[in-house]
């Protein structure tokens, strides 16, 4: 199977848990937009982080569902745990090496912790979310805060971009 296949089985699992929730489906297909802009303007090593960044673009909120039912709450932290299991399973049923999958559920469970990012992989990932929960966010009111927060928050030029465009 094909990388491209693979990830459109991904996607179409991702689908099928947020059925109930579209939302979830739009937000996750617009971080996915925003990693791969992020990828090929920073010219990111496609073979060693495309796969591992696309990936986590559509898994990294797959923990909502269940964190919902389970804590009756959406909160980060509860996504992050619950979403392990969840994305490891996906990928796991579309043959992924283990070192893909293993790299791809610590973004996912650590996506809403900074603190922990540790890669390029996960900065993308970070930036191509952060990019859209912005608009629900103090961030924003004015130009200054705006900025000191992309300066803050964003590390690659592409991300930081996006942001200010998007938000300006």
């Amino acid at each position: 199977m094909v990388v491209e296949d693979k990830l459109e089985a991904v996607i179409k699992a991702m689908e099928t848990v947020f059925e109930s929730v579209p939302y979830g489906i739009d937000h996750t297909m617009k971080v996915l937009d925003n990693a791969r802009q992020i990828i090929t303007e920073e010219k990111t090593d496609r073979l060693q982080y495309g796969v591992i960044i696309e990936l986590a673009a559509v898994l990294h909120d797959i923990g909502a569902i269940e964190a919902q039912k389970k804590h009756g709450s959406m909160e980060g932290h509860f996504q992050e745990l619950e979403g392990v299991p969840i994305a490891a399973e996906i990928m796991q049923e579309q043959n992924y090496d283990q070192s893909i999958v293993d790299r791809v559920c610590y973004i996912v469970g650590n996506h809403h912790t900074p603190e922990n990012i540790d890669g390029i992989d996960f900065q993308i990932l970070w930036e191509a979310d952060l990019i859209e929960n912005m608009q629900v966010m103090d961030c924003i009111q004015n130009e200054a805060t705006l900025k000191q927060f992309v300066a803050d928050n964003f590390k690659t030029q592409t991300g930081k971009n996006l942001a200010l465009n998007r938000y300006r």
